[in-house]
């Protein structure tokens, strides 16, 4: 029963990370040709779209009883959800403010910090192994995808406020799934109306401040509306599956699996784009998975060897408890032989 129940964990994971990364690198190409090709740069204000669809779905799918909802904390699901708000308003605010080499640099921050987090609250602890996988991660990603790195004031506030958001933000949506014991779709129906409230308020001001534009009086074609709905539908994955990969894994994982997605974004935009690409993009996507690979290869070890340990402790407890058992027996057996002579001596 152990084994199928790891076997089945397994295929679970598998399956997150596939529809994460499937949906992923669909969303940012549509995105990349909503706002690029078709001139629609409303980005944070976007973002609340797919979270409002999200719900909805959700809802949807909760009246036809596709799961249950289980109550969470008002208060908890209302600070998470305007966290989680408020790191994608700063992660816009940042690539707007930044170079593209600086907000690179922003999301590649993200991965040591959420370890120093992680080490400091929760005394967690990174094997030297997985720490050098990472750095080898980190490496490749640089180099792949890092070019200029201008720096301002205004624009190095914003990406370290995006980086301490999004680690914390990350790091409770794995705390809250695990010590209430709810799902990644609990979760994420609880949390996602306030998510979508913060940046629907918020998103047509920090798109104005980045754009110059208003996204009401924007004139939206059929074409634009069509890949807005086509955009918020893939969301619906995105948002779900980015929930199910931190719920099942960790924050970490996560964010390795997104430069896996960074990878596979800029090896698409070479290949159906035809975006510019170079020998160092090569290198780096290279190297970026060797070290995904790399960091695959000692998590899957490290969690065979916890499982060993929790078979051995659980079999070390079974043993005791059997000793127990049998010294209880023995104890009874020779109280009841006492029992015996002393009757018969009575006799």
């Amino acid at each position: 029963m152990g084994e199928m129940a790891s076997g089945g964990f397994q295929l679970g994971v598998i399956g997150a990370l596939f529809l994460s990364v499937a949906s992923s690198v669909s969303i940012v190409i549509c995105n990349k040709a909503l706002m690029s090709n078709l001139g629609f740069p409303f980005a944070t204000t976007l973002t609340s779209w797919h979270l409002m669809v999200t719900y909805c779905t959700l809802h949807v799918a909760h009246r036809l009883n596709f799961f249950e909802n289980k109550p969470i904390d008002l208060k908890t699901v209302i600070l998470f959800g305007i966290l989680n708000g408020v790191s994608i308003g700063f992660l816009n605010l940042s690539l707007g403010f930044n170079s593209i080499g600086f907000y690179q640099m922003t999301k590649l921050a993200i991965i040591p910090f959420t370890v120093l987090l992680e080490t400091i609250f929760l005394k967690k602890q990174f094997s030297q192994n997985i720490k050098f996988s990472l750095l080898l991660l980190l490496v490749g990603v640089g180099i792949a995808s890092v070019t200029d790195l201008q720096l301002n004031f205004v624009g190095t506030i914003l990406s370290l406020l995006a980086i301490v958001t999004t680690c914390v933000g990350q790091i409770l949506t794995n705390t809250i799934q695990k010590r209430l014991n709810v799902s990644s779709t609990q979760l994420l129906y609880q949390s996602a109306p306030f998510q979508a409230a913060i940046l629907f308020v918020s998103g047509p001001l920090v798109d104005k401040c980045l754009t110059k534009q208003n996204v009401f009086a924007y004139r939206y074609s059929t074409i634009v509306l069509g890949f807005i709905i086509l955009s918020c539908l893939i969301a619906v994955s995105v948002n779900f599956s980015t929930f199910l990969v931190i719920g099942k894994t960790s924050p970490v994982t996560y964010q390795v699996l997104g430069h896996l997605k960074t990878c596979l974004v800029l090896a698409f935009g070479y290949t159906l784009l035809h975006d510019p690409f170079t020998y160092r993009n090569i290198i780096g996507i290279l190297v970026a998975i060797l070290g995904m690979l790399v960091y695959s290869y000692f998590c899957t070890q490290e969690n065979k060897k916890k499982q060993l340990g929790d078979l051995s402790a659980a079999s070390q407890v079974k043993e005791k408890e059997a000793a127990a058992l049998l010294v209880g027996q023995e104890k009874d057996g020779h109280h009841h032989e006492v029992k015996k002579s002393a009757k018969d001596s009575l006799v």
